[in-house]
């Protein structure tokens, strides 16, 4: 209470009008309010209006659920969408019974006509997407993840699989992704079972994308799990198009090699790219050459060689000799001790295959018998002139190793290259190869989806739950791209090559939504009361970077301004 009796209320906006102009654009609230209707009169926190709240608060700063009512308190609660007595009631009872209702309602409609609407209202070009996965690791032993029905619906099982962050102690679940090749935006989720390869997933997902675009009149784009007979038959039989890598297991990969080997393909320049600016030792040649033998399927197989990978191979190849040289020569001095146990030749050669690991092809080693003469008294006692001796011969190994030079040599002609097979005969070599380029993008979502959104859903037990949240995330992740997308494109419109986003005004080229939030945080809405009458309201000062940001989004100056 100030100078006759007189208050000031301070709210925290942020970036929060920035996010609702596209949530609004998403018409997400009123989708959430149609698949979670407030069936109950007596339900003062609507599950919709939760969830909508917890996406706003994944886009803008990530919380715990027992911490959303302390994050949410100093903040406008009509820019939560939510009224001032509901930001009171707000706990993580509420937030996970809003999450239950979540699981049981259907997540795939919803996601749908969400993802429908991105489509329409922001125009997103379909005509090419990108699919990859990943692992969400578990801290604990959740033994109720184990598939059971929760009212009616399955559930997905965390259990132990290859894990993608290199924990394979820990339990897990697979995240798929699938993207749009404009902005980077994501259309499609699923997540699956722990221990569910990769392969198993291409089908369905392909299908649902469908769905999505259309039609299937689009180019899709994965790893290496989607060269299976069973997925590029299905595609093209639908009369799909696909585009992945071939795995080095298949023969074709193997016998291309070979031939490489003994003969010189006609590469030809498809692209060149330079790493940094002003720098013609760092281009990055790309060759390719087409070979007039389909895959086993009946595809196109393009084969591409690149400068960077090539250089990347023969590092590679250095290391592994290097590291087998050691292993022989800690292998050698370990047989020439009088300590060592090792007797049996089939452990000898066991340890010699450890020692070279991915080198056994380059190196030649020699397991040799070496026997080791010494001479004992035939009785006991002090020695004399006469005391005669008896000869002992023991064998022990030894081993000798070289390099094959020549086959180093031929190793390195098949350096830098790397098999694209797709079914799409119409596209260039050099679309194609720009097309797998692109592939990491759908990575730079995963970084999101795990650093700036720091998915943890371990902090819930009832994986139901965990499903909802995941499927919040999705939603998160959708309006995080559409900024970080619009932002770009409006940059580019404006001719803008760099923003000062970065600490101390330094130039940023490429924006993210992250920068974004960072630009606008700390704005608050200051109010003036007399008792309890509103005497007068002060706007948020806008910065000129803040107001050139809103006017390359196309959000109105207007939302910042306070309602009286």
């Amino acid at each position: 209470m100030g100078h006759e009796g007189r208050r000031v209320e301070s709210r925290t906006w942020g970036a929060l009008p920035l996010v609702n102009e596209y949530i609004g654009r998403l018409q997400l609230d009123d989708i959430l309010g149609g698949y979670l209707p407030s069936r109950d009169p007596r339900q003062k926190l609507p599950p919709a209006r939760a969830i909508g709240l917890l996406v706003r608060n994944l886009v803008l700063c990530r919380r715990p659920l027992y911490a959303l009512g302390e994050w949410a308190a100093p903040r406008e609660a009509e820019l939560l969408g939510l009224t001032a007595p509901q930001v009171d009631l707000l706990n993580d009872d509420r937030i996970g019974r809003a999450l239950d209702r979540l699981f049981v309602a259907d997540r795939a409609s919803l996601v749908m006509d969400v993802v429908v609407r991105a489509v329409r209202e922001f125009k997103l070009k379909l005509r090419e997407l990108h699919n990859d996965s990943t692992t969400i690791t578990f801290h604990g032993l959740y033994v109720l993840a184990d598939g059971r029905p929760y009212r009616g619906k399955p559930t997905v099982v965390a259990t132990w699989g290859h894990n993608k962050d290199h924990r394979p102690d820990l339990k897990q679940l697979l995240y798929q992704l699938t993207i749009t090749t404009d902005g980077a935006v994501p259309l499609h989720y699923h997540v699956w079972d722990g221990n569910t390869t990769d392969d198993q997933t291409h089908i369905a997902t392909w299908d649902v994308l469908c769905q999505i675009a259309g039609g299937p009149d689009f180019l899709y784009v994965g790893d290496c799990k989607v060269c299976t007979a069973r997925t590029m038959k299905h595609i093209d039989r639908k009369k799909g198009r696909f585009l992945t890598i071939l795995p080095r297991t298949r023969k074709e990969d193997q016998d291309f090699r070979e031939w490489l080997r003994a003969h010189e393909a006609p590469w030809e320049e498809v692209w060149r790219r330079e790493k940094v600016r002003g720098r013609k030792d760092t281009v990055d040649l790309y060759r390719a050459y087409e070979g007039p033998l389909p895959s086993a399927e009946g595809f196109r197989i393009v084969w591409i060689h690149t400068t960077e990978k090539e250089k990347r191979d023969r590092d590679e190849r250095e290391k592994q000799l290097e590291a087998a040289r050691r292993g022989l020569e800690d292998l050698r001095r370990r047989l020439a001790s009088p300590k060592c146990r090792l007797r049996d030749r089939a452990k000898v050669d066991a340890e010699v295959k450890a020692a070279l690991g991915p080198a056994s092809a380059w190196i030649r080693v020699n397991v040799r018998v070496v026997e080791d003469e010494d001479f004992r008294q035939e009785k006991r006692g002090r020695p004399g002139p006469k005391t005669r001796y008896r000869k002992i011969v023991r064998g022990r190994f030894g081993i000798d190793w070289q390099v094959d030079v020549e086959a180093v040599r031929l190793e390195a002609r098949t350096d830098g290259i790397f098999p694209l097979i797709t079914n799409d005969r119409k596209l260039t070599i050099q679309k194609l190869l720009l097309a797998y380029k692109r592939q990491p993008q759908v990575e730079q979502r995963f970084d999101g989806l795990k650093n700036a959104h720091d998915v943890a859903p371990q902090y819930l037990k009832r994986i139901w739950r965990i499903e909802a949240l995941l499927c919040c995330y999705f939603l998160a992740l959708l309006v995080d791209a559409l900024l970080e997308r619009e932002l770009r494109r409006g940059m580019k419109h404006a001719r803008l090559k760099e923003l000062p986003l970065y600490p101390e005004g330094r130039e940023c080229k490429h924006p993210t939504t992250e920068r974004l939030i960072e630009l606008f945080e700390g704005l608050q809405v200051h109010r003036l009361y007399r008792g309890r009458d509103l005497e007068d309201t002060y706007a948020p000062e806008l910065s000129w970077l803040q107001r050139k940001v809103m006017k390359l989004l196309a959000v109105p100056m207007t939302r910042y301004l306070p309602a009286p």
